[in-house]
């Protein structure tokens, strides 16, 4: 399956000193329920394997019709792009860790899904992180899925041989797939509904955590091999950060607004778009911006600043060279010729890009979640001391645009 020849190409492996294991959690099977991919650190193991980077067709399907792009068509250029590629981590590897772990919850933009960020996701597990990547079930990922309880007549049908991965006979998978934007519809109320959706997904991420945490037996709709009760007390509930990028990058913000368990947020180039301003001055924890120079704008960058302080830190970098998509797996993936064509990638190797970003944000994370690590060398990198980083932003912003 897919294009064999990329050997160059792939996500970059984790560099921090745990291996990382990973394994998807559903609680509660309907649309309302919760579920995430999560990352952690595990045991060295032989027997793991690591996981496709698309779970399933479906995506590809939802990434088609995000793109607005023919499905069958670009089932077919997407299978022979990405289909060979696997996500850094080994699937449902034993977790081990040597103390209690600080947590991330983390989301995902505009028409991507709980595999995407697997780079930096893996990064922050392997650094002693739990992290749980939403998929959010607000129609702004490429595709999702749920389960139904069977009707009456499919219970009656013929016994059909088991299909889904659930072990659980009477329910059916159904798929949800990004919802465009309607002709003459406005966008704001859509993606400000969502943008709350959103960030009460993360919370209900983070209820679940915290009930594993605490022994509670949980079911998981998923029947994974994971063994969720090795991780009873495994977390340090004090250290809990939210992060993501673009629509996610303003999902974290809003779930800062909404939720104080949360001690600071990474927005990777946010869109601030779905925000109520209003609401800025209710978050009262640490931001950290880290923008691409290609995809912000004075619009939004003027909205950000809406949230800097003199009391709380507010800080900002922007990596040179990058693009909107340096964030996403997809930018380690492509040749320069079609990345560059498609705007996957920028004009930094996506490595170093990635690189400055993780390494910034486990800097700001030590020092707003009181870690004892020594994520504190990259510290000047908070303030855009690299050759390959802007201190704020590349972009002008009129005085009276704040």
């Amino acid at each position: 399956m897919g294009n064999t020849s990329s050997n160059h190409l792939g996500i970059p492996p984790a560099k921090g000193p745990s291996a990382v294991g990973c394994t998807d959690f559903m609680m509660d099977h309907t649309a309302q329920g919760c579920f995430f991919r999560l990352y952690y650190p595990c045991q060295e193991t032989e027997k793991a394997e690591k996981p496709d980077w698309v779970p399933s067709r479906e995506y590809f399907n939802g990434l088609a019709d995000f793109m607005k792009i023919n499905r069958t068509l670009s089932e077919k250029i997407f299978n022979y792009l990405f289909g060979s590629f696997k996500i850094p981590a080994y699937l449902d590897a034993p977790f081990k860790s040597n103390g209690k772990c600080p947590v991330v919850i983390f989301s995902h933009g505009l028409g991507a899904f709980r595999t995407l960020y697997s780079a930096v996701c893996a990064e922050m597990a392997s650094h002693g992180f739990i992290v749980a990547s939403v998929e959010h079930r607000d129609q702004s990922a490429s595709a999702t899925y749920y389960f139904r309880e069977k009707t009456e007549s499919e219970r009656t049908r013929k016994r059909a041989p088991k299909t889904s991965a659930t072990g659980q006979d009477n329910l059916v998978k159904e798929w949800m797939y990004y919802r465009t934007l309607q002709h003459g519809e406005r966008e704001f109320p859509l993606r400000n509904k969502q943008v709350k959706q959103r960030a009460d997904e993360c919370i209900l991420a983070l209820d679940k955590l915290t009930e594993i945490n605490s022994g509670t037996p949980v079911q998981n709709v998923l029947k994974t091999q994971f063994d969720w009760t090795t991780l009873e007390n495994s977390m340090d509930l004090c250290k809990i950060a939210v992060m993501g990028h673009s629509f996610g990058g303003a999902t974290a913000i809003e779930a800062l607004c909404k939720e104080v368990k949360f001690k600071c947020g990474i927005a990777l180039d946010a869109w601030m778009f779905p925000l109520d301003d209003d609401n800025f001055p209710r978050v009262k924890q640490p931001i950290f911006f880290i923008n691409s120079e290609k995809f912000q704008w004075a619009g939004n960058i003027s909205r950000m600043r809406k949230l800097d302080s003199a009391a709380i830190q507010r800080k900002m970098i922007t990596i040179r060279g990058t693009v909107h998509q340096s964030f996403p797996d997809f930018t380690f993936l492509t040749g320069n010729w079609i990345g560059k064509m498609m705007k996957l990638k920028g004009e930094i190797d996506p490595e170093i890009a990635i690189d400055l970003s993780n390494k910034a944000t486990l800097a700001f994370l030590q020092r707003h979640l009181g870690l004892e690590k020594n994520f504190n060398q990259w510290d000047p990198l908070i303030d855009g001391e690299d050759d390959n980083l802007i201190k704020g932003t590349n972009v002008t912003v009129l005085q009276s645009a704040i």
